[in-house]
């Protein structure tokens, strides 16, 4: 199963359900909920932080961050 950081520019997937334990609550006051759509914007030059979408918001997150969440990718 992939990860938000396994995903490529442009990239779309959903939050699995089994990251639930590993999201923090930050993230997920903010709309980082299983199910929710994950698309990879931009990566910065120093490969930290991420800048995603969720649900038409933008964020940016850490890498380690990133690495914990489980996306799935419909093909």
């Amino acid at each position: 199963m992939s990860t938000i950081a396994t995903l490529q520019i442009g990239e779309i997937g959903y939050i699995s359900e089994e990251s639930l334990d590993f999201i923090p609550l930050k993230l997920l006051e903010m709309g980082c909920l299983p199910g929710a759509e994950v698309q990879l914007l931009q990566i910065a030059p120093l490969k930290d932080p991420l800048y995603i979408c969720v649900n038409g918001s933008h964020l940016a997150i850490r890498v380690e961050t990133a690495e914990q969440i489980k996306v799935l990718k419909i093909e």
